[in-house]
């Protein structure tokens, strides 16, 4: 196996035929140093693909969504020698010819502060499993320095999800508890505050939230939002963020992430502790959450975007996308996010295994469709699921002027005063 040494891996990062492969978990490719490394986060350029992935059948179509062809030059590197010997044997495998391996990141890469490095901005705040349970077992896991935490199963309705297992001390969250089943936008400031004293959160408990995807059906379920509970748990901690707490963790991946590691389940309902006073006036964080005044004004600005989150049939009118939304367009001037396939799913915002995208890539997929942080930019979809999602992205990225339009298309399209477009735009747009 041909190794390079880290001189001549410098020599190639700006090389456009070379492809950088970071086989580690994604936690430590956006910045986590899970082996005590002197820097965390990965080599400019690198591509995520963890090794664990390749026990999947269906990985391969990885390496094509993310144009690693077998006519490209690859480089690969881990945390160790067998690491990254394990992912170059299987691409020659796969037929591709020129591989390398790099073994030094630990040593060299990581211990050089003039050798970069790049990481999420907030990675802190997409945790991992062992994170986890460090926390849960009275232990103090990194960048965590509180004594009060509280960890929210969320789903939409559906008890029945967190009773069937949830991880140990954690108390379920109600995703109606947060937003209206009328509007479906946030709560007033006077019910956020309620519910979350109920849960036991102040302004500065560390809140770890997650849900549970089962991969909704739209044509087979009626609520097919059950089904979809890592989706409103990314909503809950958008309206949380807008509320005033300070410290959301969200784990990455959801409760699958969980599983995945074989960890331990509860059906055991933990007790909620509630608290009096949530300590701050809500929201703390107004501009995290816009109404239809202000997406009307959003449109007609040269700094500012409103970004569909939304499937491409919904986008054009061909469906509304949900079983209680009967119009069918989109708002006109708004950026096509494309959410994926449909109003429940985020596939093009997340990897098969329901962990976030790589935040590089889903950055320059927006920068491509003209969405970027140089501007406000606000995120909607039919209620505010999706585009809570893509504004939880946004966040971690630490993108300056960011926001939900909470009302989404069901708002939109309520108000006879709005216009409405469908068909393709004869503006281009931003379309895989």
């Amino acid at each position: 196996m041909n190794e390079l040494s880290t001189q001549e891996l410098t020599r190639h990062i700006d090389d456009s035929n070379t492809v950088l492969i970071d086989v580690r978990p994604i936690a430590a490719y956006n910045g986590w140093a899970l082996h005590g490394e002197e820097r965390g986060g990965h080599i400019p350029g690198a591509r995520s693909i963890p090794l664990q992935w390749t026990r999947y059948m269906d990985w391969i179509e990885v390496l094509e969504e993310k144009n690693i062809t077998e006519n490209r030059s690859v480089i690969v590197y881990g945390y160790s020698a067998k690491e990254s010997d394990e992912m170059a044997v299987t691409l020659r495998e796969l037929g591709y010819q020129d591989v390398a391996v790099y073994n030094g990141f630990v040593n060299e890469w990581s211990k050089n502060a003039e050798l970069p490095l790049n990481k999420l901005p907030r990675y802190q705040h997409l945790v991992y499993p062992d994170w986890i349970t460090q926390l849960i077992n009275g232990g103090t896991p990194p960048h965590y320095e509180n004594d009060n935490y509280v960890i929210c199963h969320a789903h939409y309705d559906h008890i029945e999800d967190y009773n069937r297992g949830h991880i140990p001390g954690a108390v379920p969250l109600d995703s109606n508890s947060l937003e209206s089943t009328e509007t479906w936008n946030r709560r007033s400031a006077e019910e956020l505050r309620k519910t979350l004293e109920k849960l036991g959160i102040r302004h500065d408990t560390t809140v770890v939230i997650y849900g549970r995807f089962s991969s909704p059906v739209y044509e087979e379920e009626k609520f097919p939002g059950k089904s979809a509970g890592h989706l409103g748990a990314l909503r809950c901690a958008a309206i949380m963020l807008y509320a005033g707490v300070n410290d959301i963790r969200i784990l990455n991946g959801g409760i699958t992430s969980w599983e995945t590691r074989d960890l331990p389940l509860s059906t055991e309902a933990s007790k909620l502790i509630p608290v009096d006073d949530f300590g701050a006036d809500i929201p703390v964080h107004p501009e995290y959450m816009i109404d239809m005044p202000e997406a009307r004004q959003l449109l007609a600005a040269e700094d500012g975007a409103l970004v569909s989150i939304r499937s491409w049939e919904e986008f054009i009118g061909n469906q509304s996308g949900y079983h209680y939304i009967e119009k069918k367009g989109r708002i006109p001037g708004a950026v096509f996010g494309n959410c994926g396939s449909d109003a429940y799913h985020m596939e093009n915002y997340r990897n098969f295994d329901h962990t976030m995208r790589e935040y590089p890539e889903i950055q320059q997929t927006w920068e491509e469709g003209g969405i970027t942080p140089d501007k406000h930019i606000a995120f909607y979809c039919g209620t505010g699921w999706r585009g809570s999602e893509a504004f939880i992205n946004a966040w971690l990225m630490d993108w300056p002027h960011v926001s939900v339009y909470d009302g989404g298309w069901y708002e939109w399209c309520n108000d006879p005063d709005n216009a409405i477009e469908t068909g393709v735009p004869d503006e281009p747009v931003f379309k895989e």
